[in-house]
Protein backbone atom coordinates (compact mmCIF):
# COMPACT_ATOMS: atom_id res chain seq x y z
CA UNK A 1 0.00 0.00 0.00
CA UNK A 2 1.29 3.25 -0.64
CA UNK A 3 1.66 6.21 1.77
CA UNK A 4 0.87 9.26 1.98
CA UNK A 5 3.97 11.10 1.18
CA UNK A 6 3.75 9.03 -2.22
CA UNK A 7 0.74 10.03 -3.55
CA UNK A 8 1.20 12.08 -6.61
CA UNK A 9 -1.91 14.65 -8.22
CA UNK A 10 -2.55 13.51 -11.77
CA UNK A 11 -1.43 15.94 -14.18
CA UNK A 12 -4.84 16.05 -15.78
CA UNK A 13 -5.75 18.17 -12.25
CA UNK A 14 -2.91 20.34 -12.05
CA UNK A 15 -4.52 23.28 -13.85
CA UNK A 16 -8.20 22.63 -12.03
CA UNK A 17 -6.95 23.65 -8.29
CA UNK A 18 -5.56 27.32 -9.27
CA UNK A 19 -5.86 29.81 -6.40
CA UNK A 20 -7.67 33.15 -8.82
CA UNK A 21 -7.60 36.58 -7.55
CA UNK A 22 -4.03 37.06 -7.29
CA UNK A 23 -2.05 39.34 -8.69
CA UNK A 24 -2.62 41.80 -11.89
CA UNK A 25 -1.65 39.06 -14.46
CA UNK A 26 -4.22 37.93 -17.70
CA UNK A 27 -4.54 34.94 -15.90
CA UNK A 28 -7.09 34.41 -13.03
CA UNK A 29 -5.77 37.65 -11.72
CA UNK A 30 -7.80 41.37 -11.02
CA UNK A 31 -11.53 40.87 -12.31
CA UNK A 32 -10.33 36.51 -11.80
CA UNK A 33 -13.19 35.62 -15.06
CA UNK A 34 -16.18 37.45 -13.42
CA UNK A 35 -16.45 39.87 -16.41
CA UNK A 36 -16.94 43.57 -15.66
CA UNK A 37 -18.28 45.56 -13.06
CA UNK A 38 -21.37 45.06 -10.82
CA UNK A 39 -24.03 42.45 -9.36
CA UNK A 40 -22.09 39.81 -11.41
CA UNK A 41 -18.92 40.38 -10.20
CA UNK A 42 -20.13 39.98 -6.94
CA UNK A 43 -19.63 36.97 -4.61
CA UNK A 44 -22.81 35.62 -4.46
CA UNK A 45 -24.71 37.50 -7.00
CA UNK A 46 -28.08 36.44 -7.83
CA UNK A 47 -30.28 38.09 -10.97
CA UNK A 48 -33.84 38.13 -11.19
CA UNK A 49 -34.97 36.44 -14.27
CA UNK A 50 -36.17 38.39 -16.52
CA UNK A 51 -39.34 36.03 -17.30
CA UNK A 52 -40.55 36.54 -13.94
CA UNK A 53 -41.23 40.33 -15.38
CA UNK A 54 -43.07 38.96 -17.79
CA UNK A 55 -45.22 36.96 -15.96
CA UNK A 56 -46.09 39.34 -13.71
CA UNK A 57 -47.85 41.37 -17.01
CA UNK A 58 -49.75 38.99 -18.40
CA UNK A 59 -53.54 39.26 -16.83
CA UNK A 60 -55.24 36.87 -14.97
CA UNK A 61 -57.96 34.98 -15.13
CA UNK A 62 -57.27 33.85 -18.90
CA UNK A 63 -58.47 30.69 -20.59
CA UNK A 64 -58.43 27.05 -19.00
CA UNK A 65 -56.11 25.62 -15.90
CA UNK A 66 -56.89 27.39 -12.36
CA UNK A 67 -56.95 30.95 -14.20
CA UNK A 68 -60.37 29.56 -15.30
CA UNK A 69 -63.52 30.83 -14.35
CA UNK A 70 -65.13 29.53 -11.57
CA UNK A 71 -68.63 29.70 -13.45
CA UNK A 72 -67.01 27.64 -16.21
CA UNK A 73 -68.61 24.28 -16.19
CA UNK A 74 -67.17 21.63 -18.66
CA UNK A 75 -69.03 18.40 -17.69
CA UNK A 76 -72.63 20.46 -18.18
CA UNK A 77 -74.60 17.81 -20.33
CA UNK A 78 -74.90 18.82 -24.01
CA UNK A 79 -77.61 18.35 -26.11
CA UNK A 80 -77.17 16.15 -28.99
CA UNK A 81 -77.82 17.02 -32.72
CA UNK A 82 -80.56 15.70 -35.08
CA UNK A 83 -80.92 17.48 -37.92
CA UNK A 84 -84.62 17.89 -39.91
CA UNK A 85 -83.01 16.18 -43.05
CA UNK A 86 -82.47 13.08 -40.80
CA UNK A 87 -86.05 13.44 -39.36
CA UNK A 88 -87.52 13.75 -42.85
CA UNK A 89 -86.10 10.38 -43.63
CA UNK A 90 -86.50 8.44 -41.00
CA UNK A 91 -89.98 9.62 -39.82
CA UNK A 92 -93.29 9.08 -41.39
CA UNK A 93 -95.59 12.24 -41.72
CA UNK A 94 -98.31 12.69 -38.56
CA UNK A 95 -95.28 11.13 -36.02
CA UNK A 96 -94.70 12.19 -32.50
CA UNK A 97 -90.99 12.73 -32.21
CA UNK A 98 -89.51 12.42 -28.70
CA UNK A 99 -85.89 11.92 -27.78
CA UNK A 100 -86.79 8.03 -26.95
CA UNK A 101 -88.27 7.93 -30.32
CA UNK A 102 -85.19 9.17 -32.20
CA UNK A 103 -82.94 6.76 -30.33
CA UNK A 104 -85.00 3.72 -31.02
CA UNK A 105 -85.57 4.90 -34.44
CA UNK A 106 -81.61 4.40 -35.22
CA UNK A 107 -80.39 7.99 -35.60
CA UNK A 108 -78.67 8.02 -32.72
CA UNK A 109 -76.60 5.03 -31.22
CA UNK A 110 -77.12 6.11 -27.48
CA UNK A 111 -76.94 2.74 -25.33
CA UNK A 112 -76.90 4.78 -21.78
CA UNK A 113 -79.82 3.73 -19.36
CA UNK A 114 -81.95 7.49 -19.72
CA UNK A 115 -82.73 9.49 -22.59
CA UNK A 116 -80.55 12.05 -24.21
CA UNK A 117 -80.98 15.32 -24.52
CA UNK A 118 -81.84 16.19 -28.01
CA UNK A 119 -81.55 19.61 -30.29
CA UNK A 120 -83.52 19.96 -33.42
CA UNK A 121 -80.90 21.86 -36.20
CA UNK A 122 -81.62 23.55 -39.64
CA UNK A 123 -83.61 25.28 -41.89
CA UNK A 124 -84.81 23.18 -44.76
CA UNK A 125 -85.53 19.77 -46.08
CA UNK A 126 -88.80 19.42 -44.04
CA UNK A 127 -92.34 18.79 -45.65
CA UNK A 128 -93.95 16.34 -43.53
CA UNK A 129 -96.61 17.45 -40.81
CA UNK A 130 -94.75 16.28 -37.35
CA UNK A 131 -95.25 17.12 -33.30
CA UNK A 132 -92.27 17.64 -31.59
CA UNK A 133 -92.07 16.83 -27.62
CA UNK A 134 -89.57 17.38 -25.39
CA UNK A 135 -86.62 18.28 -27.23
CA UNK A 136 -85.30 21.97 -28.08
CA UNK A 137 -84.96 23.33 -31.57
CA UNK A 138 -83.47 25.96 -33.29
CA UNK A 139 -85.46 29.43 -34.16
CA UNK A 140 -84.58 27.67 -38.19
CA UNK A 141 -85.88 24.43 -37.73
CA UNK A 142 -89.08 25.77 -35.52
CA UNK A 143 -89.64 28.49 -38.89
CA UNK A 144 -89.98 25.12 -41.18
CA UNK A 145 -91.45 23.01 -38.64
CA UNK A 146 -94.56 25.30 -38.59
CA UNK A 147 -93.96 26.15 -42.40
CA UNK A 148 -94.87 22.41 -42.49
CA UNK A 149 -97.71 22.70 -40.61
CA UNK A 150 -96.20 21.10 -37.46
CA UNK A 151 -96.33 21.23 -34.04
CA UNK A 152 -93.60 22.04 -30.72
CA UNK A 153 -94.52 20.91 -27.23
Amino acid sequence: MADLNTISRPRSLKRAYRRVGRGQSSTRGKQSGRGGKGQTARAGHKVRPALRDIIKKIPKRRGYGKNRGRTVWALKPRPITVTLEQIEATFEAGAEITPKAIVESGILAYKKKHTPMVKIVGSEGLTKKITLKGVSISAGARMAVEKAGGTIS
